[in-house]
């Protein structure tokens, strides 16, 4: 038990360092070849903060744990909206104001219910998968769009001055997208292996550690960064990183597993995992829009979050 403990733990600690590396080389030789530094920050915001989640379940897909690859996109899901948004609001209450939100939320809405009806049969096809993808990129397109008009969202702003405050030469950045991805790549081996033989051994599925454990893992990088955004103000970066996040986990990451390797899944993702998200996303949706359409998370709807993230993770393994 010992040893894949520790490839499970080293493996998430790299993935989460190599993860900012290979985005900051990313980032640097996209600029150092002319895309303008708005359309970088609103690709590499939404690659960025899923690259871990991306990673991570197409190798488990491409060694044939689907089931880890899935419980890995709605666990992350679940803790990014329950224990991210919670604790993040523990530490300061936060006010939703962005005018982006109102497109953002709904379409995250849909695509949460587009997904859940392409699983419904628990058979989820290479065609199920190119579909999610298409529509994805199709909102990527228009995220690019809007972008390049100028509505781009603060989160995407953001990220544009952090690029500007970065520059690095050609060299050193074609150095760290490559060193950044090698060890992304070994890290998830990593976890896959580490998290797989820790199913094994407990007698779990890998679903179960896919949505608890490598899930919450996968998580961290938003943690901090949500909590800092908080701090300093900058409440709509949090949600918008929440946002963001989910939509690239409910479409992306579902769908390049599902186009690797179809597969089938098991009725406690219907009857369990999808209404849990789908149930999260709807209170999101609620909190975001009330009053107007400008609304507040409380410490007290933090605490119910964290509540509610604990209660879905002792559902998981009582069952």
């Amino acid at each position: 038990m010992l040893l894949p403990i520790l490839a499970l733990v080293i493996g998430l600690v790299a993935l989460i360092w190599s993860a900012d590396r290979f985005i900051d080389g990313a980032s640097g030789v996209a600029g150092h070849f002319g895309m303008p530094p708005l359309l970088i920050g609103i690709l590499i915001v939404g690659f960025g903060t899923s690259a871990p989640e991306l990673i991570v379940s197409a190798i488990a897909a491409a060694q044939n744990n689907p089931g880890l690859a899935l419980g890995n996109a709605f666990g992350s899901n679940i803790a990014n909206i329950a224990l991210i948004l919670g604790i993040t609001t523990l530490v300061v209450p936060i006010t939703v104001r962005s005018s982006i939100l109102k497109k953002e939320l709904p379409i995250l809405s849909a695509a949460t219910v587009l997904v859940g009806y392409l699983v419904w049969n628990l058979d989820i096809s290479r065609l199920d998968g190119i579909v999610m993808l298409i529509v994805f990129a199709a909102i990527m397109a228009w995220t690019t769009y809007e972008g390049m008009k100028g509505e781009s969202d603060i989160l995407a702003e953001e990220f544009t001055e952090e690029l500007q405050s970065k520059k690095t030469s050609l060299g050193m950045s074609f150095f760290w997208l490559f060193l950044g991805l090698a060890i992304l790549l070994a890290s998830s081996r990593s976890m896959v292996w580490g998290a797989v033989e820790i199913a094994t051994l407990l007698g779990v599925s890998d679903l179960v550690i896919g949505l608890t454990i490598v899930a919450v893992g996968t998580s961290l990088p938003e943690l901090a960064s949500s909590i800092a955004a908080a701090r300093k103000g900058e409440h709509d970066i949090v949600i918008g990183n929440i946002i963001g996040s989910n939509m690239f986990n409910t479409l992306a990451v579902v769908g390049i597993a599902a186009v690797i390797s179809p597969f089938e899944t098991v009725s406690e993702v219907l009857s369990r995992d999808l209404p849990s998200v789908a149930g999260l996303t709807l209170a999101l949706f609620l909190i975001c829009f009330r009053k107007g359409g400008s609304g507040r998370v409380t410490r007290l709807e933090g605490g119910l979050l964290v509540i509610a993230f604990a209660a879905y993770n002792s559902w998981v393994f009582l069952s």
